[in-house]
């Protein structure tokens, strides 16, 4: 489609515009110009064009080392090829974009977690999920909301990723909270006790 509109409206090939396809941007890989001066220190964050695909391999390989070192009780033995290194960079996008998210589709094993724990990894990022038990009800998952996510971004202000999965819907009305959270970046009738607001006030007073 793109390839169509560039050829209609500007008489541009796109074959001849994008030579390393598919094209993909990203912030995670130091700026490197092709052809550039390789001695000079490369910026660091800087959104750009990924023409390097190797570098781009070896970094997102040893952003993997390095979260299974700092996680040895969740290590992932993942085998980053092309089109998960892919995922990767797409996921990293939209996490580190403001009130980026994403609805991430796929059959059961596929690696939609695990290649969101990376990207989470590599964005410095926290990440939060709530644990399903046969006792988990409504007022438990408000708990979390209120105890756990919202302390921990509001508050805390960490960088906060909210990983929630199909199976994790106990109750159509969590549906509804994580609606509201994607809408307006709140939940109505979270804090309905005086004595809660009062705690998230002295939690921000400093």
């Amino acid at each position: 489609m793109i390839s169509s509109i560039i050829k209609d409206k500007f008489k541009l090939d796109w074959n001849k515009l994008v030579t390393i396809q598919p094209l993909l941007f990203g912030s995670y890989v130091p700026l490197c110009f092709p052809g550039g001066d390789n001695t000079k220190k490369p910026y660091n964050d800087v959104y750009c064009e990924l023409y390097d695909r190797d570098k781009l391999k070896k970094i997102t390989e040893d952003q993997l080392a390095d979260y299974n070192n700092f996680n040895h009780a969740k290590k992932m033995n993942l085998v980053l090829f092309n089109t998960a290194i892919e995922h990767v960079v797409k996921i990293h996008r939209i996490i580190t974009t403001e009130f980026g998210h994403a609805l991430l589709i796929g059959v059961g094993g596929s690696g939609r977690k695990s290649l969101t724990e990376l990207a989470v990894f590599v964005a410095t990022f926290e990440s939060f999920q709530i644990e399903i038990t046969s006792a988990y009800n409504f007022e438990a998952w408000r708990d979390d909301m209120r105890q756990k996510f919202f302390m921990t971004c509001g508050v805390d202000e960490k960088q906060t990723v909210f990983l929630y999965s199909d199976t994790q819907i106990v109750m159509e009305s969590f549906l509804e909270d994580v609606n509201n959270v994607l809408n307006n970046g709140e939940i109505p009738n979270l804090y309905a006790a005086q004595d809660e607001y009062a705690n998230v006030m002295e939690a921000m007073m400093e």
